[in-house]
C-alpha cells in the first residue's frame, strides 16, 4: 500500500521509467544545490558583521564560484558517464585509499544534504509559526524524514513528481522577489559598489590589507555551504536518460544559473534593504518581509500572505533538497559496495528497484544528527561544508592528475587544467578556512566522522580480501579436478527425483557442495540439476547491455557445471533466473524443477564461520539460509551444506 507493486527488472520500460530528463534531474538533484541558497548566503552575510558593504563583492565571487565548480564537475560527467562522480575520479586517477577517503566524505555530505534540508527547512516553516510552537521541532523533523524515507523507497521518479509543484513555486517566487526586490532600489547599485570599494580601501588603510583579504576570505569561506550540492549530478549520472552526457550538462547548466542566480541575488537583496539578524526568523524572511512591507489591497494585508506562501515554498524546497540526500547517498554506498568498502547488501535493488538498505541508512543517520545536533542549523553547516569540499578538492584534483597525465593526448588539456587547477585552488581554499575557522565548533567532529567511516570500511574490505583469498585458494583446487574422457554424456531421465543445488558462480563452494552431496547420498540420484540466480543490483540495472552481459554470464557458469557433471559420467542440466530478490526467484525455479522432477532434494553451500557474529552477519547475506525457510514452508526439503572459514584456511 505504501510503497507500489513490484517492478519488473528486466523490463526496458520499468529500467526506463528510473530515469531522469534533465529537467526532472534539476528538481531531484539540483535542489540540493538551490536549497543551500536559503542559508549559505546569510552564513556568509552574517560572517562580514559591521563590514557589510563588502557584500556586493561576495555576491559577485559567489555566482563566478559557483559556475567554476559547475564547469569543472562537466569534466566528471565527460569522464565517467556512468555516475560516481567524486568517489570514482579519486579512486581512479588518484588512487583507492583517496576514493575511499572521497566515497566516506561523500556519505558524511549525503547524511547531512538531509539532515541539513530539514532543519533548516524547519526553521524557515517556524519562523513564522507563534514561538510556542517551537516544542514541536523535533517531531516536525521526524515527520518530514520519514515523509521522503516512504516517498523514496516508493521511487526515483515517484519522489520527484511528488516534490515537482514544491520547486517550481520556489524558483518562481524567489526569482520574482530577487527581480523586484533589486528593481525597486536599482538606482542604489552604482552607490553600493562604490560604498564597497571605499569601505575596503578605508579598512584596509586602517587594518591592512591583509586583514581586509583575510576577512573576506573567512566571510566567502563560512558561506561555502552555497556550493554544496553542485557534484550531486556527476553522482548520478546513471540516473539520467540518454544521452547521459549531454542530459547531465544540460542539468549542471540549470543547476548552475539558478543556483548563481539566488544566491547572488539574495546577497545582494540583504544588503540593499539592509537586513539585519532577528531572534527567532531566516535573514531571508527579515528582508522578504521588508520588501513585500507596504504590499496592501484594502484592508488584507497581501505582504504577510505572500511572505507565508514564500517561506512555505523555501520549507519545501529544503525538503526537496533533502531528497537529494536519498538519491546520492545510496548511489555512492552501492558503488563502494561494488569495490568492497562496504557491505554488499548496499548494492543489491528492491522490488521497486531502489537501494533500500541505502535509503534506509540515509534515513536512520540523518535522524541520528538531527538528535544529536538538535537541529542547529550553524553547527550543521560546518559539518557540512567540511565533507563536501574535502570532496570537491579531491575530485578537482584527480582532474589535474588527468589532464597532466594526459596532455599529450588530450587537446584542449591546458585549459581544462586550467579551469580545474582554479577550482582547486577556490574549493580548497574554502576547505582551509572552515577546518581553521570552525575547527572547534563542529570541523573537529566532521574529521572525526569521516575518519571513523574511513576505519569502518577499511576493515569491510579487509575481511572481504581475506575471504576471497582463502576461496580464491579452495577454487583453484575444486574447479580444475582431472576428468576422465567420455564418449557421450548420460541422458537425463524425466520423472525420477533430482539432487537440485543452488550455485553462484562456477566456484569451489559449489563444487564442495556437489561432492558432499554425492558422499552423503552414493547412488540415490540419477539427475543432477543446477539452479543460479542472476541478480539485478546497480551495477545491472543501467542499461540492456548489462542485463544481457549478466544472462550470458550466469548461463555460462551454469554449463561449467553441466559439463563437470557430464564428463563424469552424470546427467546434468542447469536453470537460470533473473531479478532483485534470489530467494524469490529461486522459489520460481523451484515449482518448474518439482514437475519436471519430482521428489527431488535441494541443496544450497554456505560459509561458516567459527567465531560468527553480527558483523559476519551484516556483511553476508546468507541466501541460502532464506531460501531454505521459504523451502521448509512450502514443505520441500532443502539441505544446507557448510563450508567453514577459519583463519587463513578454509576447511574442506
Amino acid at each position: 500500500m505504501l510503497l507500489g507493486s513490484a517492478r519488473d527488472p528486466l523490463s526496458p520500460e520499468a529500467r526506463g521509467h528510473l530515469t531522469l530528463v534533465a529537467f526532472l534531474a534539476w528538481v531531484g538533484l539540483g535542489a540540493d544545490g538551490l536549497s543551500s541558497s536559503c542559508y549559505g548566503p546569510e552564513e556568509a552575510f552574517r560572517a562580514l558583521g559591521e563590514h557589510a558593504h563588502l557584500a556586493v563583492f561576495l555576491a559577485l565571487a559567489t555566482a563566478i564560484t559557483v559556475f567554476v565548480i559547475a564547469m569543472a564537475y562537466n569534466q566528471v560527467i565527460e569522464l565517467f558517464p556512468t555516475g560516481g562522480g567524486g568517489y570514482k575520479v579519486a579512486s581512479r586517477l588518484i588512487g583507492h585509499r583517496a576514493g575511499l577517503l572521497s566515497g566516506a566524505a561523500l556519505i558524511t555530505d549525503y547524511v547531512l544534504t538531509i539532515a541539513i534540508s530539514i532543519a533548516a527547512g524547519v526553521d524557515a516553516l517556524f519562523s513564522f509559526l507563534p514561538p510556542g510552537w517551537t516544542i514541536l521541532r523535533p517531531e516536525a523533523s521526524l515527520l518530514f524524514l520519514v515523509v521522503l524515507v516512504i516517498l523514496n523507497l516508493r521511487g526515483v521518479k515517484e519522489s520527484i513528481k511528488v516534490l515537482l509543484p514544491i520547486f517550481i513555486g520556489f524558483v518562481l517566487t524567489h526569482a520574482f522577489l530577487i527581480i523586484y526586490g533589486i528593481g525597486m532600489h536599482y538606482d542604489r547599485l552604482d552607490d553600493i559598489v562604490e560604498e564597497g570599494a571605499h569601505h575596503a580601501i578605508t579598512l584596509s588603510n586602517q587594518s591592512g590589507w591583509l586583514f581586509t583579504i583575510a576577512l573576506f576570505i573567512r566571510a566567502y569561506g563560512i558561506g561555502g555551504g552555497t556550493y554544496t550540492g553542485i557534484e550531486a549530478v556527476s553522482n548520478s549520472v546513471n540516473l539520467l536518460k540518454e544521452p547521459r552526457v549531454s542530459t547531465g550538462k544540460w542539468t549542471m547548466l540549470y543547476m548552475a544559473v539558478s543556483l548563481a542566480f539566488t544566491a547572488g541575488g539574495i546577497i545582494l537583496l540583504y544588503l540593499l534593504w539592509g537586513a539585519q539578524p532577528t531572534e527567532g526568523q531566516t535573514l531571508n524572511a527579515v528582508t522578504f518581509a521588508a520588501i513585500m512591507h507596504n504590499w496592501q489591497w484594502g484592508t488584507w494585508d497581501v505582504g504577510h500572505t505572500v511572505l507565508v506562501v514564500t517561506l512555505l515554498l523555501e520549507t519545501g524546497l529544503l525538503f526537496v533538497a533533502a531528497n537529494t540526500g536519498f538519491l546520492g547517498g545510496p548511489a555512492t554506498l552501492a558503488n563502494m559496495a561494488v569495490d568492497h568498502w562496504v557491505p554488499h547488501r548496499f548494492a543489491q535493488l528492491s522490488d521497486r528497484l531502489v537501494t533500500k538498505n541505502g535509503v534506509l541508512l540515509m534515513g536512520i543517520a540523518a535522524f541520528a544528527v538531527l538528535l544529536w545536533s538538535g537541529g542547529s542549523v550553524v553547527l550543521l553547516v560546518v559539518l557540512y561544508s567540511i565533507s563536501v569540499f574535502l570532496t570537491f578538492s579531491l575530485t578537482l584534483l584527480g582532474l589535474c592528475v588527468y589532464w597532466w597525465r594526459n596532455r599529450v593526448t588530450e587537446p584542449g588539456w591546458y585549459w581544462r587544467l586550467a579551469l580545474t587547477a582554479w577550482g582547486l585552488i577556490i574549493t580548497s581554499g574554502i576547505l582551509g578556512v572552515v577546518l581553521t575557522t570552525k575547527f572547534t565548533t563542529g570541523g573537529n567532529i566532521a574529521m572525526l566522522v569521516i575518519g571513523a567511516i574511513v576505519l569502518m570500511c577499511a576493515l569491510v574490505s579487509r575481511h572481504y580480501d581475506k575471504i576471497r583469498g582463502q576461496l580464491g585458494h579452495l577454487d583453484a583446487i575444486l574447479t580444475n579436478l582431472p576428468a576422465p574422457t567420455l564418449t557421450a554424456a548420460p541422458q537425463i531421465q524425466e520423472g525420477e527425483p533430482a539432487a537440485v543445488f543452488f550455485v553462484s558462480g562456477y566456484r569451489g563452494i559449489g563444487i564442495h557442495t556437489l561432492l558432499n552431496a554425492q558422499r552423503l547420498f552414493p547412488g540415490r540420484f540419477s539427475n543432477y540439476v543446477f539452479l543460479s540466480i542472476g541478480e539485478v543490483d546497480t551495477s545491472r540495472i543501467k542499461g540492456d547491455d548489462e542485463i544481457e552481459q549478466l544472462k550470458h554470464n550466469v548461463d555460462g557458469q551454469l554449463n561449467k557445471y553441466v559439463e563437470f557433471c557430464q564428463t563424469h559420467g552424470i546427467a546434468a542440466i542447469g536453470y537460470s533466473a533473473f531479478g532483485t530478490d534470489p530467494a524469490e526467484m529461486s522459489l520460481q525455479l523451484t515449482d518448474e524443477v518439482l514437475q519436471r522432477f519430482p521428489g527431488s532434494v535441494f541443496f544450497a553451500g554456505i560459509l561458516v564461520f567459527r567465531h560468527e557474529n553480527w558483523v559476519t552477519r551484516f556483511l553476508h547475506n546468507y541466501t541460502a539460509h532464506a531460501i531454505q525457510r521459504r523451502l521448509h514452508l512450502k514443505g520441500i526439503p532443502l539441505l544446507i551444506m557448510p563450508m567453514l572459514v577459519d583463519g587463513a584456511e578454509v576447511e574442506r
